[in-house]
């Protein structure tokens, strides 16, 4: 009896086509689980037989997946990337705690909980600086903040936002080239890497704009990248870094990665990557 992948999903993009093309042309079945079709008895004493020997999460949603991937390893199931590894890379403030944790080189980063304790952690870190969203994608919601007045006129609208955006992450403005560095991590190997360049002053997002370029992973990038993807509990992920004068700092790690940017950059097969990591983790 040959292996199934499960793929959930909540929208079919070019990243799950490639995937799900990759598996068939090995003869892999592929059971596709719609997450906004889905119901799931939480206090079911057994897991369901069909969803697959391992499943692999690709939602959009973060809440949506973070909760699924929870209820499926309830159930029994591998779920590739984890609860455990959403959670910590989906949330800004956990992925610093960890990073900062494993010391590895990450932006300077304040949390406050008010507006008034907000301008007082400006008052620590300096101007320009940036606030981010807990929990976000695409460089949404991010925002420069070039002096006091500004910042308080922003803290001062949050004030009125949903609770998660009281939770005012202040992060330094680093210097550095208009471009970042992802490099896409398969388990314990670093398959590709690109320059993603600005298309504003701050976002290097492919998906919104922004120019890709491959970049050579050298021993540095390597080991900073698989170090960082070991910190948050390994998997299938895209770990998102900046070169700074005082070298490389990891500012992000990604869970369910976007790549089509990545191959057309490089020409690395990711989808044979991903396919192959995932029937390694069922024959576990």
């Amino acid at each position: 009896m040959g292996i199934t992948i499960g793929l959930l999903y909540d929208q079919i993009r070019w990243e799950e086509k490639t995937v799900l093309e990759t598996a068939k042309s090995r003869g892999l079945d592929v059971n596709l689980i719609d997450a906004k079709a889905s119901i799931f008895e939480l206090t079911a004493k057994e897991k369901i037989p069909t969803l697959g020997d391992v499943i692999l999460q690709r939602c959009v949603s973060y809440f949506r997946g973070l909760h699924l991937s929870a209820v499926l390893e309830n159930m029994g199931y591998t779920v590739v990337n984890s609860y455990n590894v959403a959670e910590v890379c989906g949330n800004k403030l956990l992925s610093t705690l960890i990073l900062s944790k494993a010391k590895i080189p990450t932006p300077k980063t304040y949390v406050a909980f008010t507006p008034e304790s907000a301008v007082n952690a400006l008052d620590k870190l300096g101007y320009p600086a940036l606030l981010k969203p807990l929990v976000g994608s695409w460089g949404r919601l991010i925002i420069p903040l070039k002096d006091k007045d500004t910042a308080e006129a922003i803290f001062e609208e949050r004030e009125y936002m949903f609770p998660l955006y009281q939770v005012y992450y202040i992060q330094e403005m680093v210097k550095r080239p208009p471009r970042d560095i992802r490099i896409f991590v398969v388990g314990e190997e670093a398959v590709a890497g690109m320059y993603r360049y600005s298309f504003q002053e701050i976002k290097t997002n492919i998906a919104r704009g922004g120019k890709a370029e491959p970049c050579k992973i050298t021993d540095e990038l390597r080991e900073l990248s698989l170090k960082a993807a070991e910190t948050v509990g390994g998997g299938i992920l895209g770990v998102d870094m900046m070169e700074t004068e005082s070298g490389i700092l990891v500012h992000e790690i990604n869970h369910t990665v976007e790549f089509r940017g990545l191959v057309s950059a490089t020409g690395v097969n990711i989808p044979k990557n991903i396919v192959g990591y995932l029937l390694r983790k069922a024959k576990k």
